[in-house]
This record gives structure tokens, sequence and C-alpha cells, in this order.
């Protein structure tokens, strides 16, 4: 069992490897059909998008064509001709030829392969209604060499049968990138992912209706559907999607996002999808579940327009000289309010000033605190989103309390400003284990112990398995040693006066027989912790008991790193002393393109290793974060990151909602185990952004240079 599971982990990590220089390929390619058609981003955006939607839903096609065979022969369904239910049943559209991916790209290049790609899009609309009116149609703009390019990019034998999750991953990706340059009124369309994820953990949106109010590219609705489907269970079967969204070219964003997904849903665009002033769904008092990143802080809203909204049952926030509300964060966060059934939860993204704000809008924040509905305020540090570098707050309501005597007159507070990972240099998320976290915290606070006791398991489980996994990495590194140290020696060895190379070579044979002890030892450890971890209690002692036991370990796989290391830099000295000092190129005994080859290969087999050992560490590190904040596996106040406030409190803290406020400060920690690994990770990103941005410049000023004839 845990033999397939780092298996499997290993394949996944080498399919998102190689999905990620795929995704920077194609954004290449995006960038040359840009300086080919002189149109803007979100004149080309929106074609791209639709190449990514036909590719996908001609593998659904043949995916669904395959089960539909297979279905007969079993005798599951009668020999008859297929009807579009047959495809819908399985989440895929009943394709006319014409339109399929790959008979496009068949069909001979007369110049027309623009207009074959307008026509199918055109059938993919006749054929699936939800559609129509959405997919791209002007392809006849561009190049047919470039297009045939990016289409060729999505014809990989790979591609040709990727699942939805891989398409939803390239869209998602295209939707980062659009948002870095600021495309789509400031990038407005698109939440991060792990902001979505978050969201989705703590209200669970597993049934009935979902709304989302500002949906953007539809992203809450993908990730509600990947919690669904993570359960077993068919989204679509489960719940029904309805969103608003005032951008006519981002509501059809989110139709393709949807379909490219598998998914379907209701969605008001334009006019008509102005929610200040309409409720175009009739949804008040309907939905199981709300979640939204809505605008921060307009302040042109109309107040004679809302001001007897039955959606409003706090009132105004507050009214300016203009006759316009001050500022809509209030108005949204009684829509949300509003828009619930008595059962039902709100996740939103709000503008950290709401937290606190003061005067009228202070009034409603107090309605609705009283209400008890509130449920969970988490802060988040800047920088997680490509557009805004400033920090925001997560809101999030449970109207099931209002009715609960234990738990109505209590919010959590947590802050996780400290909590999050760099991935460039101007953008943070939350890694899945941090989303994770962060959720076991809710269930603490619900008192579903069961889960928190589950997750710490699951860390415990990962890092046998990847453990067990290191070994074959290990032998691998010690292979490309043993390697380039038999090319090394004959030219070691020779006789020389005062030899320089006398001491390196002497350092670099003992570090190998050191290492090859230890990773003989390491084994045995990995083996032995194994069998200790399958008979280990899974109760809170059981799972303490066990996490301590992992330490030793834990601590092996730094120190062989370090070994590791250690041992590639001295063969690399001993290379560089043999070349520049002795001139081992001109010596029998040497052999440069072996060396050179055994050197290559033994930086590609320390990255290897060195990734699979971090990775074992990582989920030791995990259950230790959560178990040692949390020792009894239940809630308690921890300094710097939660405590769960009575509304006396918030009270008399003029009923803000900040979580900082009642958190304090984490004391600082003397960190007997910095992660130097993690520390040179962001100082490498860091320096990759600014070398980058470095080239960006040097590229745009001689641009410059040239228009000016310099």
């Amino acid at each position: 069992m845990l033999a397939r599971q780092s298996h499997g982990f290993a394949m996944i990590a080498d399919h998102m490897q190689g999905l990620e220089k795929f995704e920077s390929g194609l954004w290449k390619i995006a960038d040359n059909l840009r300086a080919n058609s002189n149109l803007a981003s979100n004149e080309y955006f929106i074609p791209i998008m639709g190449l990514i939607f036909l590719r996908h839903a001609t593998n659904r096609f043949y995916e669904a064509q395959a089960a539909i065979e297979a279905d007969k022969k079993a005798g599951k369904m009668p020999h008859r001709p297929l009807v579009e239910a047959d495809f819908t049943r399985r989440r895929a559209l009943n394709l006319p030829e014409a339109a399929r991916f790959d008979v496009i790209l068949k069909t001979p290049k007369d110049g027309n392969l623009g207009a074959a790609l307008t026509g199918a899009m055109e059938a993919i609309e006749a054929a699936f209604p939800p559609l129509a009116g959405q997919l791209p149609k002007d392809y006849g703009r561009f190049e047919g060499s470039v297009l045939e390019e990016m289409m060729r990019m999505f014809d990989s034998e790979g591609l040709r049968s990727a699942s939805g999750d891989v398409f939803g991953r390239i869209y998602e990706y295209f939707l980062a990138e659009f948002s870095k340059q600021g495309a789509h009124d400031g990038g407005e369309f698109f939440t991060p992912p792990s902001i979505v994820q978050t969201i989705v953990n703590v209200i669970e949106p597993d049934h009935g209706v979902i709304l989302d109010p500002a949906c953007g590219s539809g992203g809450m609705f993908v990730q509600s559907s990947h919690f669904i489907e993570d359960a077993g269970q068919d989204t679509m079967k489960r719940v029904t999607f309805y969103g608003h969204e005032k951008n006519e070219t981002t509501a059809k964003l989110a139709q393709i996002n949807l379909a490219v997904h598998g998914l379907q849903g209701t969605i008001r665009a334009g006019n008509e999808a102005i929610t200040y002033y309409k409720d175009p769904h009739e949804l008040v008092g309907k939905c199981n579940f709300v979640m939204a990143n809505p605008p921060f802080n307009v302040d042109e809203v109309d107040a004679e327009k809302v001001k007897g909204d039955k959606r409003l049952p706090f009132g105004l926030p507050g009214v300016n000289k203009g006759k316009k509300v001050s500022n809509a964060n209030y108005l949204w966060m009684s829509y949300f309010y509003s828009y619930l059934n008595d059962k039902g939860r709100a996740g939103v993204v709000m503008s950290s000033q709401a937290s606190s704000a003061g005067r009228d809008e202070a009034t409603v924040r107090q309605k609705l605190v009283e209400t008890g509905a509130v449920d969970v305020m988490i802060d988040i540090r800047g920088n997680f989103f490509y557009t805004r570098t400033v920090p925001c707050q997560l809101w999030f309501f449970d109207r099931t309390k209002e009715k609960d005597d234990a738990r109505r007159d209590h919010v959590l507070m947590l802050d996780a400003r400290q909590i999050f990972r760099k991935i460039s240099r101007s953008v943070c998320d939350f890694s899945r284990e941090q989303q994770k976290n962060i959720a076991a915290i809710i269930w603490l606070y619900r008192g579903q112990q069961d889960r928190f006791l589950k997750l710490v398991e699951s860390y415990l489980t990962e890092a046998v398995a990847l453990g067990a996994q290191a070994q074959k990495p290990l032998e691998v590194y010690e292979e490309a040693l043993g390697k380039l140290s038999d090319l090394l020696e004959p030219f070691a060895k020779l006789k020389r006066k005062d030899d320089p190379l006398a001491g390196p070579w002497d350092e670099l044979t003992s570090a190998q027989a050191t290492l090859s002890a230890d990773i003989e030892a390491f084994g045995k450890e990995a083996a032995d912790q194994g069998k200790a971890w399958a008979n280990a209690a899974r109760d809170n002692a059981g799972l303490n008991a066990a996490r301590g036991a992992f330490h030793p370990l834990a601590d092996r796989c730094r120190d062989l790193t370090k070994q590791i290391d250690l041992a590639a830099k001295l063969s690399g000295r001993v290379i560089d002393i043999a070349v520049k000092d002795l001139a081992a190129r001109d010596a029998d005994a040497w052999n440069n393109a072996e060396v050179n080859r055994a050197r290559k290969a033994l930086g590609e087999a320390r990255a290897a290793v060195v990734e699979a050992l971090r990775q074992a560490r990582y989920f030791v590190k995990q259950a230790d974060w959560l178990q040692e904040r949390f020792p009894d596996a239940s809630l308690r106040d921890v300094e710097g990151l939660v405590k769960r406030v009575d509304r006396a409190t918030i009270a008399a803290h003029d009923w803000s909602l900040t979580p900082g406020r009642y958190v304090g400060v984490a004391p600082e920690e003397m960190d007997e185990d910095f992660d130097f690994e993690e520390a040179l990770r962001a100082i490498h990103i860091d320096l990759k952004g600014l070398n980058e941005e470095a080239a960006e410049l040097a590229a745009r000023i001689a641009k410059n240079f040239e228009e000016f004839g310099a």
C-alpha cells in the first residue's frame, strides 16, 4: 500500500513538473499570438480560452464515446442510435465531427483554419444551449500559422487523454498570467485558488443552491465541485450554481471555465447582474451557500435606489453628501447574509478596512454580530492577489449558529498572516497543507476532533511512504557519486610532489564512505519506522507518541541532505583543481567528456534526492505544526494565531472583527531547527524575480534606444 502511495506521489510530482513547463511554453505562444495580431490582451485572451475548451471538449467526447461502447458490450445499454443524453450523462458534449479538435487540425491547411475554428464554436453553441453566445467566434483575425502552432501544442500525446483537472489547471494558469498583466479591469476576475480553497474548506459547500454574486471567472464553483467530487459525489446531482457578473466578457470566461470542468451554471451578466440594485435570480433566503470576492470599498452606489431593498435588514451603512452609499462593503455583507436560508453558510473575501470600520458601518457590523451568524474571521497577509498587494480578510457566516445557544455568542478569530509560502517575488499563497491546517483549526472549533486526528494521521502516513520512496533516489545518487569518483580516481592517484589534489580527494572518499553507511542506516530506520507506524495507536496519545518517534528519521533526512550537498561540492572541487591547476584535460588518465557527463548526472541526482528527503521531512513538520499547537486535539487559544472570542469582548472592542486585535502577537522563539531549505528557496524566488525584471527593463531600454535611432 505504501509503495503504491509513494509511486503515485512521484507520478503526480513528475506530471505537475511537466505541466508547468507546458504552461510556460504555451504562454510564450500566447504572447506570440498577441504580438502577431496587434490585439490588446482582453481581445486575444478569450480566443485562447476557447482553444483550451475545444481540446478538452474533444477529450471528453472520445472518453464518453468509449464508455458508451463499453456499456453496450457489457449489456448495460441497448444497441441504438446515440442521443444527446448519452453524452450529457457522462459530462460530455456530443460534438459534431467538424467541431472536434483533432479533425480540425487534420483538415488541409488552405488559410481557413480560423474559419474552421469559428465554425466549430458555432456548432458547439448550437448543441449546448448553456454556452450559447459565450464562445469566441473571431478566429479569422489571427494568423493561421500561429493558431496552428498553438493547436499543435495541445495535440501532444499526453494532452489527448488529459483529464479535466489538467485543463482546469491550464485554464487557471492563463487566468493568473492575465491577472498579473492587469487584464480585464485590473484582474478582478480571478481569485487565487488557495484563497478559494480555504473558503471551500471552511463552509464545505456540498449540497443545494450555491450563489456567487460577484462570480468573476467562476473559480468558486469549480473549487466547490472539486470538494464534492473528492467526497465521491456527483456535483451536478448535489448542487445548483448561480452567479452574477457585471462584466460580460468575464461572464463568458466563467461559462467556459464551468464547461472545461464539465459543469453547468446559470450566470447573469451585464446590466441585469448589477447586484447592488437587483437580485436577478430572486434568491433571497434560498441559498445553502454564498461565496464571493466582491469589489472592495466601492463608493458610487446610489443610496436612493437601494434604501428599501429587502436584502438590507440592518439598514444602510452610511450615505455621503452626494447621496451615495459611503462604502459598499456592508451592502455586500448584508446581501450575503440575506441570501442565506436558515441553515446557510457564507464565505467572503473582504477588504481589511471593513472589520474595524467606524460610524454607520460599525452599527451594521454590530447588528450582524448580534444575529449570531458571524462564525469565523481569518486575517490574510498582503500579496495573495496578483493585482492587489494589500492584506484582506475572510468572513464566514453560519446561520445555524443563530439558534445554537452554545455557539451563537462566539466568533473564532484566526490570524493567518504568518501562514504563507512565496511563489514569486510579489505573490504568496497557501500550500495545500497550509490550507488543510487552517481547516483543521475550524474542525476543532466545531468539535470535530476525529477529522483533526485523521489529518495528523495522513501526514505521518505520507511521511512513512515518502521515507520509503527516498531510498531509490538515495541509491541513484550514491551510484552517480560512485561513477564520478571512479572516473576521477586514476588521475587523483597519480604521484605528484606537493599534490594540491591529495587533501580534497581524501575528503571526498571519506565523505563518500560516510554517506554510504548513512544511506544504508537510513534504509533500515525507514523500514523500522514503517513497521512501528503500522502498529501505532491512532488516538491522540498514540499519534503524539508516533510523531515524536518520527523526529530522528526527520533529522536523518536533514543530515543526509547536508552530506549529499557536501559530497557534491567536494567532487566539484576535485574536478576544478584537476582541470584548472593540474591541466587534467591533457592527461591520459582523464576522460573529460565522461567526467562532464557524470558531473551533470550527479547534479540531477542530487536535486532529486534532496527534494525526496525534503518531502519526507516536510510531512512530519506538518504534523508537528498541528499537534504542538493543539496537543490535546481540542481548540485552545494560541498566541498570535487563534482565539475563540465572546460577544462581550467584541462589544468592548467597538465591535471590531479584526483577528489581530484579539489573538495577540506570537512570542519570539529560538528556532533550533531553522529551515534553511525554505529560506534558500525564498531567496532563489526573489533573485529569479529580480533577474526577470532586470531583463525586461534592459529589453525596454534597448527598444527605446532603437526608436530614438541610437
